[in-house]
């Protein structure tokens, strides 16, 4: 399967990020399986960051990763995926067991909508009715050392 990873750097060894909080499952390297998904976050970074937006593409062997990890695949909106979430984005101190996490992706609508959650404005039940309506893109968590050896990099591309 391939993956894609945008931003603005070139990513050959993909590493845990440890220092950023509010991410949807944790600490991690991210990628998705949606092209189009990891072009709109590479120039949106480029815009941010006034660099190189940088598209790097991986083979990833997910059967095999899914054999031999501790790997949690959220398939649809639930209120398990929006409680891990929530538990991601407001405590840093969470640590879930998972070498893989897959499942969909808090963009901007999406991440409205937990992020009022997380700020204990809206309960639980109540956003994931809303988020049923709401499409999703999809999101791979590489959250152990040891998944990231079923990541390959393959090439890079830089795009406008």
């Amino acid at each position: 399967m391939i993956l894609y990873h945008g931003g603005t750097d070139i990513v050959k060894e993909p590493k845990i990020i440890l220092n950023e909080q509010g991410r949807d499952f944790g600490f991690g390297f991210y990628a998705t399986g949606i092209y189009e998904q990891a072009l709109k976050w590479a120039k949106r970074q480029a815009r941010i960051r006034q660099k190189q937006a940088i598209l790097n593409v991986y083979e990833f062997d997910e059967d095999k990763a899914a054999e031999n990890l501790n790997f949690k695949k959220f398939t649809d909106y639930s209120l398990e995926w929006l409680e891990f979430i929530v538990n991601n984005r407001a405590n840093l101190q969470f640590r879930h067991s998972f070498d893989i996490v897959f499942g969909k992706i808090a963009n901007d609508d999406v991440g409205e909508t937990v992020q009022v959650v997380v700020d204990g404005l809206m309960p639980l039940d109540f956003a994931l009715q809303k988020l049923t309506f709401m499409q999703a893109n999809d999101q791979y968590a590489f959250c152990s050392e040891k998944s990231l050896s079923y990541i390959n990099f393959s090439k890079f591309q830089a795009v406008e």
